[in-house]
């Protein structure tokens, strides 16, 4: 992997930012908050493993599957990818096919770069309406195996995709706006 001065390093689909260049950079309120969503998301994960080693040791060693962990794994499963997915639109870690944009001229780039953010911005609003629209809707009916509301699992995407669009709108508003005079 070759990484170019600028941080960044190009191959094949994917591009990724030099890990030692972000942590020299000053920490934000979003830094921090993106620092949380991550580690709530590494919690969730965790949890997921640890509930599911349960299930199989209380099915195969106890004969006595509790009801609870399948709930309980899906609310952990929602919960890691939607401030997994949160953070990874912060730190620019999500999935992207760069290669039509780095052809173009850099004025374009950028305009393609804030389509971009926009689309993200815009479904993360989506998820953050639906999903609380859900979240409230079935809060009365309690989800089996466990005295969570079954729209406990909406909460999470909800949150993950207001997250999602204020790191989208933040990333447009951090980056400078390129002028055509820059760019002959």
């Amino acid at each position: 992997v070759c990484i170019a001065p600028s941080g960044k390093w190009h191959e094949g689909f994917s591009v990724m930012t030099d890990t030692a260049s972000q942590a020299q950079a000053p920490h934000g309120p979003l830094d921090r908050l993106a620092d949380i969503a991550i580690g709530i998301a590494a919690i969730a994960l965790s949890g997921i493993v640890i509930v599911q080693a349960w299930q199989v040791i209380a099915r195969y060693v106890f004969n006595d599957s509790p009801g609870w962990t399948e709930p309980t794994a899906m609310l952990l499963l929602s919960t890691a990818m939607s401030f997994g997915a949160a953070s990874g639109v912060y730190r620019q870690r999500h999935f992207r096919f760069p290669l039509l944009v780095d052809a173009l001229p850099p004025i374009w780039q950028r305009r393609c770069e804030v389509l971009c953010a926009l689309i993200i911005a815009g479904i993360g609003l989506l998820l953050a309406y639906w999903g609380a629209l859900l979240f409230i809707d079935g809060m009365a009916i309690r989800m089996a195996g466990t005295a969570l509301p079954q729209s406990a699992l909406y909460c999470p995407i909800a949150l993950g995709g207001l997250l999602m669009s204020v790191f989208a709108l933040a990333g447009i508003m951090q980056k400078p706006v390129a002028t055509n005079a820059e760019h002959g």
